[in-house]
């Protein structure tokens, strides 16, 4: 057993140290890929912001930033609601997740599954429903004002933006924090109720800082989708924020405006500090539970008393971050709605219209979409490779420079763009490549990659190395035994990454303001931008938001669906191998 052991061993290894022509080949294809579209457009923008017109390197240019008086409202207005947006977030997930994990009733499932749909939606829609249900003649005023005689100044300036992004991005944190106070031990907990701890003190002293990680991973992922959105500010007409400046800067001063670079360096800046800091702020402590293997937090049973304030408060909290929801699909089908709690009318025209005039639009996501999820899928499957079966030098590289698109804005990726390919023209034509839709689907694709990757990294984690070296053994070359084995049972994970890729590139808005350059390459989150910038155009962009929602929903649905049918396939596969002897 010893020897064969050992011979095994040694076969693997020889395996993985061959590296051939083809593996140079495919990690210089990804490194060439990541350099050209990711890292240039990138150090451009630095370039950009820390040199002189003559090449001279300088700080000026944020001096100059700061020096200005809308500059630094900006900064400070995106920090704040940034800031304001997590803790309000986390406001509303942190009870959410506590009541469904901790106490047991009826619906606990149902009202997580709720609790994430805000999520499907583009922020930039919600923003326009929420502002027809808590504006300052929406639904809820006009109700307040009719029974009560005072409003609530809701969606007025910076508190109407945290007020959406929080409502949107909240999921973030309940999915992981859920995940988190689940995996806590629960002699944890009953050690503290022995020693007196209950209440209050037993949430705050004990169980909410063993699912810290879990809390910060969530709010800091808040904290950079709010610090980077561009399209919800647009919408909601607030643009004293970095976000929106930086757009402004380059759309209407030029790509040589040297602000528009600081800004997207601030905006990069951020995004890397905050998961930075959330990680050095658990650094040094530990979170493990002692007992291995132990039971989860107890689920007890609510009085009649708390499960009714406990339902009352759940109940609320639904209904507000499910009103985006309601009020889309409503104005998808309003005639009239205007300072009245409801439309006045219904009709299906919106509707016709999209179909009509916007099928174009819809056209031009399914391929820009599809196109970057399958690129995203193969580099995702490349890369899993050579990190997991080969030796080949600085792979690991590859894998930190395609996660590290989390960290660039969309913004900051299509000012680089342009900036990069500026005068460029494709092969054999006049065509500036900037003006072609491809720089869309490769800005989907790049934005997308860590998404696929995980997922590829996953599946092939989960695929023992000897179901290749038997192939191997067989007379299969290793093309054919990735083509023939590998690839086949990864199709779960390959498949799960496609479909993430798709519906999350779908709402995209960031990078495609910039890059569209003619209505004819407009996917649908262009079009619903410029649908919701008239109150006339309202009704036919929440008719193809409501379209957007369910190709996201549907995409959602579908890719939960591959994963577990590949988890099944993998467990079946993990108790064969056992049964083998």
């Amino acid at each position: 057993m010893s020897t064969s052991a050992g011979a095994g061993s040694g076969s693997t290894v020889g395996a993985r140290t061959r590296i051939r022509p083809g593996i140079w080949l495919a990690g210089a294809a990804v490194a060439a890929f990541l350099l050209v579209f990711l890292v240039l457009p990138v150090a451009r923008v630095f370039h950009a912001a820390f040199v002189e017109a003559d090449g001279s390197l300088t700080v000026g240019h944020f001096a100059a930033f700061f020096g200005q008086g809308l500059m630094r409202e900006a900064f400070f207005n995106s920090l704040f609601v940034a800031l304001m947006s997590a803790l309000f977030a986390a406001l509303i997930a942190v009870p959410l997740a506590y009541f469904t994990v901790r106490f047991r009733f009826r619906g606990a499932i149902v009202i997580q599954t709720l609790g994430v749909l805000p999520l499907i939606m583009p922020p930039f829609v919600g923003a326009v429903a929420l502002q027809l249900i808590f504006g300052r003649s929406g639904t809820v005023n006009l109700l307040l004002n009719d029974a009560f005689g005072f409003t609530l100044p809701i969606m007025e300036g910076l508190t109407g933006l945290i007020f959406v992004e929080a409502i949107h991005y909240f999921p973030f944190i309940l999915m992981n924090l859920t995940v988190a106070l689940r995996n806590i031990d629960g002699a944890m907990e009953e050690a503290a109720l022995n020693l007196g701890c209950r209440g209050w003190r037993l949430f705050w002293r004990v169980i909410f800082p063993l699912a810290l990680p879990g809390f910060v991973a969530g709010a800091s992922l808040v904290f950079v989708k709010v610090f980077d959105d561009l399209g919800t500010p647009l919408v909601m007409g607030q643009t004293n924020l970095l976000a929106p400046q930086a757009y402004l800067r380059i759309t209407q001063v030029g790509l040589e405006d040297p602000l528009g670079y600081v800004i997207s360096v601030i905006l990069i800046g951020f995004s890397i500090a905050a998961m930075a800091l959330s990680a050095r702020a658990l650094r040094g402590r530990d979170f493990a539970s002692v007992v291995k293997g132990g039971t989860a937090l107890q689920q007890r049973a609510l009085s009649p008393w708390g499960a009714l304030a406990a339902w009352g408060w759940i109940v609320v909290v639904l209904l507000v971050t499910l009103s985006p929801h309601l009020g889309v699909l409503l104005l998808s089908f309003a005639k009239v709605w205007s300072f009245s709690p409801l439309p006045d009318a219904y009709t299906l025209q919106h509707y016709a219209t999209v179909f009509g005039d916007s099928s174009g639009m819809i056209r031009n996501t399914l391929v820009y979409c599809g196109l970057a999820a399958a690129l995203d899928v193969v580099i995702g499957v490349t890369v899993a490779y050579l990190m997991l079966r080969t030796t080949l030098p600085a792979r690991q590289w590859l894998d930190w420079v395609a996660t590290a698109s989390l960290a660039v804005p969309g913004i900051v990726l299509a000012i680089g763009y342009l900036r990069l390919f500026k005068g460029m023209t494709v092969p054999g034509t006049d065509v500036l490549l900037t003006s072609t839709w491809v720089l869309i689907m490769i800005a989907y694709a790049v934005r997308r990659l860590p998404y696929a990757l995980r997922s590829c990294v996953a599946a092939l984690q989960q695929l023992h190395v000897s179901l290749e070296e038997a192939a191997e053994s067989l007379g299969a070359n290793k093309a054919r035994t990735i083509r023939r084995v590998v690839v086949p049972l990864m199709t779960g994970g390959i498949l799960a990454g496609f479909v993430t890729s798709f519906i999350t590139a779908a709402v995209e808005l960031s990078a495609t303001l910039l890059l569209v350059s003619a209505d004819s390459q407009a996917p649908m989150s262009y079009g619903i931008y410029l649908y919701m910038q008239s109150v006339a155009g309202r009704g036919p962009g929440a008719a193809l938001g409501v379209l957007a929602i369910a190709v996201v929903a549907l995409g959602t649905w579908w890719s939960h669906h591959i994963v577990a049918r590949a988890d099944g396939r993998v467990r079946s596969s993990a108790m064969a191998k056992e049964q083998t002897p």
